[in-house]
């Protein structure tokens, strides 16, 4: 038996009168927090109103915030056009770990980068999916996984120097932060102003659709590995980059595959150390590599540090051109490891996630012995 109209119309205007009732209450809970706590980030905002970030943005649309198309190769086009913005400060994170750095981005050359669809080979065609036209080394470095990208906005609002801030924000499926890009030139404005109206999501009050984080899948035992098998393949690397693969491989956390690497290769160190070496790293002045990463992104940088400062549970590289903010406070662990001739440090949260690994820079047939020298020092756990 069918309702009657009337209740299916009361139904329907319910529905209705509560979808739009919650999103004031959102924007007015934000504005009471913000009012009370001005210097709150907006990921910590969301985390005291438990929602996503990417909802607490969405607030905004239609005054600060403009929300951006979604297919499946979006994200990847607005980063090729975000090439012509010049000088811009790209900002990528993890939950303990930030990464700033203000430069312009390199390109390739087409022939290099070629449409989606364009290559008959489906490895490579999987490969240049990843590449948005540039950010492969100079001083914007970046590596993308755009399938974890499903979500971007443009922003532009008062900053709290006063002037107008304008970016673009991409989130994941969990409405977690992937990636920042703020315009750092007037000049680029109206390639900023351009880029937004041509990607400009059709339908601006739909609500992006947010999917709950699954679990952390639990960690395979150790007795459950083959460690001979996996003390082969580590010394069988001839390149640092097949590590990756070999944890995937093997199923096992990266963390783990530290743990039970092959004697002598592997040295575990203190949480602490992380501020020695970036300590020495600006007093000796010793270039070093800082990667940091989400899963959807990893953002690298290389060069001299020199300004380096602790606060508040974090602590800080703040160069003019590139700051890295580390939660210390939050790690577990850390390793000095070996890998194909190779040598990086890592650092672990209290999750056991990688927060951020550094490398030492290395120049063509010279060893980066400053960095050598200053990773063997480090306090071991």
């Amino acid at each position: 038996m069918k309702a009657p109209r009337y209740l299916l119309a009361a139904a329907i205007a319910l529905a209705f009168t509560h979808s739009h009732a919650a999103a004031p209450a959102l924007t007015e809970q934000w504005n009471t927090l913000r009012a009370q706590q001005p210097r709150l980030q907006i990921r910590d905002a969301a985390r005291q109103l438990q929602v996503s970030e990417a909802e607490l943005l969405a607030t905004g649309i239609g005054s600060t915030v403009v929300r951006l198309r979604d297919t499946d190769h979006a994200p990847r086009e607005i980063m090729r056009r975000a090439l012509d913005l010049g000088k811009v400060m790209a900002l990528s994170r993890n939950e303990n770990g930030v990464i700033e750095t203000t430069g312009v981005a390199m390109r390739v050359k087409p022939k290099d980068d070629p449409a989606p669809g364009a290559a008959n080979d489906p490895e490579r065609e999987a490969r240049m999916l990843n590449i948005a036209g540039g950010y492969l080394g100079g001083e914007i470095d970046l590596r993308f996984q755009f399938v974890k990208w499903k979500h971007a906005f443009a922003v532009t609002q008062p900053g709290r120097d006063g002037a107008v801030s304008r970016s673009l924000q991409f989130f994941d499926e969990n409405g977690n932060a992937v990636h920042k890009v703020y315009v750092k030139e007037d000049a680029a404005i109206p390639v900023f102003d351009k880029l937004v109206q041509d990607f400009r999501h059709p339908r601006q009050q739909e609500k992006p659709a947010i999917v709950a984080a699954k679990p952390k899948a639990a960690e395979k035992p150790d007795s459950a590995i083959d460690v001979k098998e996996f003390h082969e393949a580590w010394k069988d690397m001839s390149d640092v980059h097949q590590f990756n693969r070999i944890v995937t491989e093997f199923g096992m956390t990266r963390e783990q595959a530290m743990r039970l690497a092959p004697g002598g290769v592997v040295t575990k160190v203190t949480p602490g150390a992380v501020r020695q070496l970036l300590e020495q790293a600006a007093s000796r002045q010793v270039e070093i590599m800082a990667f940091v990463g989400n899963g959807a992104i990893t953002q690298i940088y290389s060069g001299k540090i020199n300004k380096v400062a602790a606060s508040e549970g974090w602590f800080n590289v703040l160069d003019p051109n590139f700051n890295l903010h580390l939660r210390d406070s939050a790690l577990r662990s850390g390793y000095v490891a070996k890998r194909a001739g190779v040598t990086s440090v890592e650092f672990f949260d209290t999750n056991g996630e990688l927060v951020v690994t550094f490398f030492g820079v290395r120049k063509k047939g010279e060893l980066p012995q400053g960095w050598l020298d200053l990773a063997a020092a480090l306090p071991k756990a």
